[in-house]
């Protein structure tokens, strides 16, 4: 693709991303709202394509560290805490209430920290063993959070965190309406934005990493881990920083996800979210940043948009089958059509040896 053409690609999609929510508002709120959540999938999904698309680490776990940035900013931007503990409520009266400066660093901070602690003891671990490793991790965390109202309430249990602040930053606050040269900006449309630009960030961040010494050095060790090894590339620090580096995604997923909720429960960070974010890497693209943001996007806004489709099926069938039972239905058939289909995914990374063939060059 030539410069010209592909800079006018680029400019008219960066065109349409920042219209589409002001249309999308024309339908409603709720159609925002997908497409908020499917940003925030997008955003997993790249964090997630670090250590399974670039590494070849699978991890069934991921969802524990949106979880813990999730469960960060609630604790940080809610009365829970002034509430729960009278020594905590002496030192901040009026509770803790995080700017947006200071909840990205800390979230990514956070839930890298844990990627790290989560990497160290599987280091010997691969395929099979190392996916049965994260996902007892995942699930720990999700029973820890579950359970941690006593002996003393931290967590608040299976009640959740409620009374989360919004975002605020530079005096705007993205729980409220906008009003902007007489035409009102919906809140949800606002969060889009915000998250737009994380995404666009994100994206950025991991096609450097990817052209990277680091970058090659992950695929490296994806590709054979022994021959890594021989030619001097330190596997160990190279994993824990995939498992690190994949986490501080997560972590800035869950604290934005906790502020645009505004409430936060367990029920939020079940295994079943982590099998749909692997999903959505495999079903893109593993390894390619198109695919994987088309996988997350189409994964995220599928159930909602199928919740249209599973009605008038449930009607035809005079009620005897559940519309949620229909879509999970719908989206397995189509997933398994796709990987029928399509087994690299729907955009998968070009081939080396075909890529260079299609610029004339030898392999």
């Amino acid at each position: 693709m030539k410069s010209s053409t592909r800079l006018f690609t680029i400019l008219l999609a960066a065109l349409g991303l920042l219209v589409l929510p002001l249309i999308l508002q024309g339908f409603g709120n709720a159609w925002v709202r997908i497409a908020d959540m499917a940003l925030l999938f997008v955003l997993l999904a790249l964090g997630l394509n670090i250590v399974v698309g670039y590494a070849g680490l699978l991890d069934l776990g991921f969802v524990a560290f949106f979880a813990i940035g999730a469960y960060m900013f609630g604790l940080m931007a809610s009365p829970h805490l002034s509430d729960t503990f009278p020594l905590f409520a002496a030192m901040f009266p009026q509770g803790l209430h995080t700017p947006l400066w200071l909840v990205i660093p800390l979230a990514a901070l956070l839930a890298g920290g844990f990627g790290i602690l989560l990497g160290a003891p599987t280091l010997r671990l691969r395929g099979d063993y190392l996916a049965i490793v994260t996902l007892g991790f995942g699930e720990i965390i999700r029973v820890f959070i579950n359970n941690l109202d006593q002996p003393f309430n931290l967590t608040n249990g299976p009640k959740g965190i409620g009374q989360i602040d919004s975002i605020k930053f530079f005096g705007f606050d993205l729980g409220k309406k906008l009003n902007l040269f007489g035409f009102d900006l919906s809140s949800v449309t606002l969060y889009y934005y915000l998250f737009l630009v994380l995404v666009v960030v994100s994206v950025v961040i991991c096609h450097r990493l990817e052209l990277s010494r680091i970058g090659r050095a992950w695929m490296a060790i994806r590709e054979d881990e022994v021959a890594a090894k021989a030619m001097g590339i330190n596997t160990r620090n190279m994993k824990l920083l995939a498992f690190g580096m994949g986490a501080t995604f997560g972590g800035v997923s869950g604290a934005m996800f906790a502020a645009f909720q505004g409430f936060i429960s367990p029920e939020s960070f079940s295994l079943m979210e982590s099998v749909m974010i692997v999903a959505m890497v495999v079903l893109g693209g593993l390894g390619h940043l198109p695919g994987v943001i088309l996988g997350a996007v189409l994964l995220a806004a599928l159930p909602e948009v199928l919740r249209y489709v599973a009605s008038p099926l449930q009607a035809m069938t005079g009620g005897r089958l559940d519309a949620a039972i229909l879509r999970q239905l719908l989206i397995a058939l189509a997933m398994i059509g796709v990987m029928l289909l399509r087994p690299r995914g729907l955009w998968p990374a070009p081939e080396h040896g075909k890529s260079l063939q299609s610029k004339g060059e030898t392999p």
